[in-house]
């Protein structure tokens, strides 16, 4: 075992096979948090109660809790619990779902034959939209980057030329990034619109971020700001900066992992549209709510906040990914679930399956692992597939049952079907939404984009 670095701690950290890299006080062997492995006039550390993760001095633990990072911090204005939620009566969602792998072969049968069933008559192929857009040229072209780097610019390059062909790419919008992680999609969005005035950037995101591009963005006309919460509690018409300047809204996300996804649909076109101070008001008509928003030429006395004040959701762009990770809780599309015949428990299945769409390729993902990039993609948390086919090719015994390319084409189906209660669900809230491939699978294996704007659309297409 090598010794560890000149003026490093001393503790061998098991799990990484190498020292840990913190640096000790002056005098010390051990840093701070693995203090506890020398004797300092018998003081002991214990694991924090707020994260057991760390460990903290006992006599220093009521100073510590009170500065802990785990500790929990004030809630913002814009957080109403449970807002973009959905389902609040859980009657319907059994106690105990029974694994996929526990499935008998009839049961199984029987599932195959009710998603089959379910999706007949549904548009399955999907029209392949892959664009690029003038901003990501020089990227693209730059041979400094990498083969994973250049997969995630080839799929931000696309769904920027599928906002431009929507015409969302334009001035006095509030760009709204779900999942933001990093923030690369809205500083490509932010580079496309350099000229542009007015223009305002919300980037989501529940976790601290580390290497954040915020920083890169200097000029006067666009405004970043990081909205750190749960989608499922964020109430948009509370923010203050859409508050003040009542932008229209885009939607945008790359990757948004499984429910993820729904509760960023239920944000932009419900709790947006409504107000987010009580639970009793009436529901607005399911026609157009983007078309509801138009301001009125007088306003009642006394209702500043009307949602005729409220400019509307001009489009809605989402990568998607991760359908095993849905949840009948929040899932938008449970009404048209329930309209083939289909309930929580098949929807419970369907999600499990839909990861034999990706894990159908684990050959070809595990023979691409060997190449040089592979750390590169292991390390990158924007993408999900790699882990998402480790977890799924083990995780049941039915592999003996099904070829590859039967689960492929079943996974391939459940997809399809979850998404499609998705557009439904789009399409009865007033917006005209698709679905389509916008990058080759060897670039991701998660190669669908979501679009909607609403019908009719709020800026007329150009004649021709």
């Amino acid at each position: 075992m090598a010794a560890p670095g000149p003026g490093r701690c001393a503790h061998f950290v098991l799990r990484k096979g190498r020292f840990c890299r913190m640096i000790p006080a002056p005098g010390r062997r051990f840093c701070g948090e693995h203090g506890h492995e020398e004797e300092q006039n018998d003081r002991k550390r214990i694991p924090c109660p707020l994260d057991p993760k760390h460990t903290v001095y006992e006599d220093q633990l009521q100073k510590h809790l009170k500065k802990c990072n785990s500790r929990e911090k004030p809630k913002p204005i814009y957080f109403v619990q449970d807002i973009n939620a959905g389902l609040k009566d859980v009657v319907e969602i059994p106690e105990k779902q029974v694994p996929l792998s526990s499935l008998s072969l009839e049961e199984l049968q029987n599932l195959v034959i009710k998603l089959k069933k379910a999706s007949n008559g549904l548009e399955l192929h999907l029209k392949e939209q892959i664009l690029s857009h003038q901003a990501l040229q020089e990227a693209l072209s730059d041979p400094k980057n990498g083969e994973s780097a250049f997969k995630h610019l080839k799929q931000q390059a696309s769904i920027l030329g599928n906002m431009e062909k929507l015409h969302l790419l334009g001035p006095g919008r509030c760009f709204v990034e779900f999942g933001a992680g990093r923030g690369k999609l809205s500083h490509w969005v932010d580079i496309a619109l350099e000229n542009v005035e007015n223009v305002q950037f919300l980037l989501v995101e529940r976790a601290t971020t580390r290497f954040k591009v915020d920083g890169k963005h200097k000029r006067r006309d666009s405004v970043f700001e990081r909205l750190q919460v749960d989608i499922q509690h964020l109430c948009l018409n509370k923010v203050p900066i859409l508050e003040k300047k009542k932008l229209p809204v885009v939607g945008i996300g790359k990757h948004l992992c499984g429910a993820a996804t729904d509760l960023a649909l239920r944000c932009l076109v419900e709790s947006y549209t409504t107000s987010c101070d009580g639970e009793d008001e009436e529901p607005a008509p399911k026609r157009c709510r983007a078309a509801q928003t138009e301001v009125a030429p007088h306003k009642s006395a006394g209702n500043e906040s009307t949602t005729e004040d409220r400019k509307p959701v001009a489009g809605i762009v989402i990568a998607l990914c991760c359908h095993h990770k849905c949840d009948w809780t929040h899932y938008v599309g449970r009404e048209f679930f329930k309209s083939v015949g289909l309930g929580p428990v098949e929807f419970h299945y369907f999600q499990r399956m839909s990861s034999w769409a990706t894990c159908g390729m684990q050959e070809t993902t595990s023979k691409a692992s060997t190449s040089e990039d592979s750390e590169d993609q292991t390390n990158d948390t924007e993408e999900h597939e790699h882990t998402l086919s480790r977890t799924a090719s083990g995780s049941d015994t039915l592999q003996g049952v099904l070829s590859v390319e039967e689960r492929k084409e079943i996974g391939c189906l459940c997809k399809r079907l979850i998404d499609h209660g998705r557009i439904e669900y789009l399409q009865q809230q007033g917006y005209k939404a698709a679905l389509q491939y916008y990058t080759e699978s060897a670039v991701s294996l998660e190669n669908v984009l979501l679009t909607a704007v609403p019908n009719p659309p709020l800026i007329p297409e150009p004649t021709v």
